[in-house]
C-alpha cells in the first residue's frame, strides 16, 4: 500500500492540468511512492480527454455535475487506502520536493493533522500567495503572507488551518473528526476542518519546503467575483457559528458584528455590498437548517483547553493583521 494518495478537484481545468500532472511525475528521487487521483466535477471542456492520452497512470473519479470542492475532494478521500491524503488544486504546479516535504513535516509527530504548502505566485515566484491561513476576532479568513517575500517565509511553523490547495492530511483524523463540511460547497472548507482539528486536540503546521506555483481563482475568475463573494460571506458566518460553543461565540460577537460591518462597507464600495449581505443572509439560514445544527460542533468540556487555546489564537492573529506582520 502506497502511504500517499494526492487528490485534485478539478472542473474545466484542461489548461493547467498538464503542468500540475507533469509536475508530480517530476518529483526528487527518494519521493515516497503515491497515487494520483482526479475527481472531476462534470467538466464540459478536454479534461478527461487530456488525461486518459498524457497521464494514463492518474486515477479518474468522474463526477456527472460540480458538486462544488468539498464533495469532489470526499469522493477522493473515501476512495484513497493510504495512511496521507495531499489535496492539490489543478491549478498547481508543484516543486520536485513537494511531496516528500509534507510527508516529512506530518511524520514529524502524530498529533500533527495537517501541514500546508508553500504556494507561491505563479507569474511572481518570489512572491507568497499562501503560508498557511489565519483567522481572527473579526471573523476574517485571510492566507498568511499574502503578496510579500517569500524569503520572510522560510521557517516551519504552526498556523490556524492549512490552505487545502496545497496541504497533507492524515486520513485516519479525516475519518475520525469528519470530512470536509459539504455545506460549505467551495471557500473556508479548509478554515473550518482545520479549526475543528484543533478543537480535538490535534495542530496544523506551515512547511516551506514544499514548493508549489499556484494561478489562482482558476474556476470562478478573478480574486473577487460575485459567486465568492456569496459563498465566502456565508461561509465565514457558518464557519463561526459550527465550531463556537454558544459562550465562546456570545464574546465574540461584537468583534464579529464589527468584521462584517468593516467588509459591507468594503464590498460596498467595490459594487458588491448587495452580493456580500446576501451572502451574510445565506449563511445564517444555513447555521439554523437542520444540516447546519447537525454539523455544529459538540461542546465537551475536556476540550475547553483546546476551545481557550483557538480563542488565543484569534486575538493573536488579529494583532497581526493590524501589524501586517
Amino acid at each position: 500500500m502506497k502511504k500517499i494518495t494526492i487528490v485534485i478537484p478539478n472542473y474545466n481545468g484542461a489548461g493547467f492540468l498538464q503542468d500540475c500532472l507533469q509536475s508530480l511525475e517530476n518529483q526528487e528521487p527518494g519521493t515516497p511512492a503515491f497515487d494520483v487521483l482526479v475527481v472531476d466535477n462534470g467538466s464540459q471542456d478536454e479534461s478527461l480527454a487530456l488525461i486518459a492520452e498524457r497521464f494514463p497512470q492518474v486515477q479518474v473519479e468522474a463526477l456527472s455535475e460540480n458538486t462544488g470542492f468539498c464533495h469532489a475532494v470526499n469522493v477522493g478521500i473515501r476512495r484513497a487506502d493510504s495512511p496521507y491524503v495531499i489535496l492539490l488544486n489543478n491549478d498547481t504546479k508543484a516543486a520536485p520536493g513537494f511531496v516528500s516535504g509534507l510527508f516529512r513535516a506530518i511524520e514529524r509527530d502524530p498529533r500533527i493533522f495537517s501541514v500546508s504548502a508553500s504556494m507561491r505566485m505563479w507569474d511572481r515566484p518570489d512572491l507568497m500567495d499562501d503560508a498557511g491561513d489565519r483567522y481572527c476576532v473579526l471573523g476574517w479568513a485571510y492566507g498568511r503572507g499574502k503578496g510579500k517575500s517569500s524569503v520572510r517565509y522560510k521557517k516551519p511553523c504552526k498556523i490556524f488551518s492549512a490552505c487545502g490547495g496545497a496541504a497533507i492530511y492524515r486520513r485516519d483524523i479525516l475519518m475520525k473528526i469528519g470530512l470536509f463540511d459539504e455545506a460549505h460547497f467551495a471557500y473556508l472548507e479548509d478554515l473550518d476542518i482545520g479549526w475543528r482539528a484543533q478543537i480535538y486536540g490535534y495542530q496544523n503546521y506551515y512547511e516551506p519546503s514544499a514548493e508549489v506555483l499556484h494561478y489562482g481563482s482558476a474556476s470562478t475568475g478573478s480574486r473577487y467575483n460575485r459567486q465568492k463573494t456569496v459563498l465566502a460571506a456565508a461561509n465565514n458566518v457558518y464557519a463561526a457559528g459550527k465550531n463556537m460553543p454558544l459562550l465562546q461565540l456570545l464574546w465574540n460577537l461584537p468583534f464579529l458584528m464589527l468584521g462584517f460591518l468593516v467588509k459591507s462597507v468594503f464590498f460596498t464600495c467595490k459594487g458588491m455590498g448587495k452580493l456580500y449581505l446576501k451572502g451574510l443572509a445565506a449563511g445564517f439560514r444555513k447555521l439554523l437548517s437542520e444540516e447546519g445544527r447537525s454539523a455544529k460542533v459538540p461542546f465537551c468540556l475536556e476540550n475547553l483547553g483546546n476551545y481557550l487555546a483557538v480563542q488565543g489564537q484569534l486575538y493573536l492573529n488579529t494583532l497581526r493583521l493590524l501589524k501586517k506582520s
